[in-house]
């Protein structure tokens, strides 16, 4: 197309919320008026997909589980009061503790204020809230937030040092809906023991956000042990969507985030794509262009790359919002499809010297989401040259770049926005939660539930109870013993690989067991144990 029919275009598929200041141009997807029409029956399947399953239908089958993350910012949607009112209250309660941690009404013993949050979870307990420190969070925040985000000791241990100083005024959040979750129990395990360590209370400074009358062994624990408060998780709230629920909607008030303000940008963005027609609803136009875009098979990946620092972060959150919603072996009829949209990025102009020299010119295997965001800073800009500022640049390197990737054939979408704010974040989780809802729809998968994180699960708790065996073995054997008679010894010789990496990890952090012998010849390894 010549500039003068890119400009039609453009024109034909912007689209504009005035509410939110919101833009999404589409118009640099190649699709035509043709697939558009083809996609129709699709898209009003979608649409009544989505209205069945905010009214309360079971939208996750294979867990026989309502699907209600919409209702969260707008409780009139809720199916019945006792939900409804549930969700007010959660909220009153948030805004309640929150201000009173802040004005010092709670605080610790010994000390006027709390001054730092320590937030211990994984996945979704981690990513959206992190996503939303990192956009939100400011250096006058009342308390400065930290995550334990991994069951990695170092990682633990770097976290841990940066509260030591401040731990009598460090305030923690335990996030998980079982409790059970490897990460989040470990977490709270080696934190609790660093308190105790210090000699200062655990309990009076622990907060739980999980399951309610869910046989939470997290809500037991904080009930047991006379935690300062417990904040619900909800059983029809997937981890992926729950930033908008007390999992992320706590450690932000935390912060002095304007959590009215993130649930009402929810809230219009939820009114903008519960519309049943494709042009006037964005969530709808990001979805065709990811059908489009990858031929509805996960064909290309999703590149995200967000001008502004603050944003850094979004392409984290959308990958697991994305990749663990749609990345399906079978469909909901049982059909084996593997799909799926891999999602990465970085942040702009950075990526321009990082890898958009291979979105230009390498493999065409992706799309680009450019989030554009016009406020460059609070107060006034000086100018780098003559009537140019630091934002015109970013602005500049930003459209320069969508220019030189369509030049050569390379598509993208456009995202904009009017600054970074609580109502635009808000706004921003709400239109992606609606897109994958209504891509799923449109590939027909179940996008609530991820048996395949459960099936790692699994695998990992395996090697953890082979480990015990080996210990228990080795403790009792008489000497040295080769990696074969050993695993005879534990009836597991299919699993000798795995014997071999226990042992090699286990020995590398002086767990008690000796590895003697040629380590690039295995067969010639003799391991023994010594308390």
């Amino acid at each position: 197309m010549n500039k003068e029919q890119l400009w039609q275009r453009y024109q034909d598929w912007l689209y504009y919320n005035e509410d939110l200041g919101f833009y999404l141009d589409i118009s640099r997807m190649g699709f035509d008026d043709q697939f558009v029409t083809e996609m129709k029956p699709k898209f009003d399947k979608a649409f009544a997909d989505m209205k069945a399953l905010e009214t309360g239908a079971i939208a996750n089958p294979d867990e026989n589980r309502m699907v209600g993350h919409y209702w969260l910012r707008n409780p009139d949607l809720a199916p019945d009061d006792e939900i409804k009112e549930a969700i007010i209250k959660t909220v009153q309660d948030i805004k309640s503790f929150s201000q009173k941690v802040i004005s010092g009404a709670i605080s610790p013993t010994g000390a006027h204020k709390f001054t730092d949050v320590l937030s211990i979870g994984i996945g979704g307990s981690a990513l959206g809230p992190e996503f939303v420190a990192e956009a939100l969070g400011t250096n006058n925040s009342p308390l400065k937030i930290h995550f334990i985000d991994n069951t990695d000791p170092a990682g633990i241990d770097k976290i841990l040092a940066q509260v030591q100083k401040r731990l009598n005024t460090t305030l923690v959040l335990v996030i998980s809906k079982s409790g059970g979750t490897p990460e989040a129990r470990n977490g709270m395990i080696e934190v609790q023991k660093f308190y105790q360590k210090h000699n200062i209370d655990f309990s009076s400074r622990a907060v739980a956000v999980t399951g309610m009358d869910m046989n939470s062994k997290l809500e037991a624990t904080a009930k047991e042990e006379n935690w300062l408060a417990i904040f619900p998780m909800y059983d029809w709230v997937g981890g992926r969507t729950s930033e908008l629920s007390a999992v992320g909607l706590l450690p932000a008030a935390l912060q002095g985030v304007d959590i009215n303000a993130m649930l009402e940008g929810a809230k219009i963005m939820d009114i903008a794509t519960r519309k049943p027609d494709l042009k006037t609803n964005p969530a709808a136009l990001l979805a065709l262009s990811w059908y489009f875009g990858t031929n509805g098979k996960g064909e290309k990946d999703m590149v995200v790359l967000p001008y502004k620092d603050s944003l850094l972060l979004f392409s984290r959150y959308l990958q697991q919002l994305v990749m663990e919603s749609l990345g399906k072996e079978q469909d909901l009829d049982g059909n084996t499809v593997y799909q799926g949209i891999a999602v990465y990025g970085n942040k702009g102009s950075t990526d321009q010297h990082a890898y958009v020299q291979q979105l230009r010119e390498g493999v065409a295997n992706f799309f680009v989401t450019f989030i554009e965001v016009l406020k460059d800073r609070e107060g006034f800009s000086p100018e780098i040259e003559t009537g140019v500022t630091s934002g015109d640049y970013l602005s500049g390197f930003l459209q320069g770049t969508r220019q030189a990737l369509y030049e050569n054939g390379r598509e993208s979408v456009t995202v904009t926005i009017p600054e970074v704010n609580p109502t635009t974040v808000g706004a921003l989780i709400a239109l992606y939660e609606r897109a994958v809802s209504l891509y799923a729809s449109l590939i027909n998968v179940n996008a609530y539930h991820q048996p395949g994180v459960e099936a790692g699960k699994k695998a990992g708790n395996s090697v953890l109870s082979l480990q015990n065996e080996l210990v228990k073995a080795l403790k009792n054997a008489p000497s040295a013993l080769t990696l074969t008679e050993l695993a005879k010894e534990i009836n597991a010789s299919d699993e000798i690989e795995t014997i071999y990496k226990i042992l090699r990890h286990l020995a590398a952090n002086n767990r008690g067991l000796t590895l003697e012998g040629d380590l690039a010849k295995l067969d010639s390894l003799r391991v023994s144990y010594s308390s």
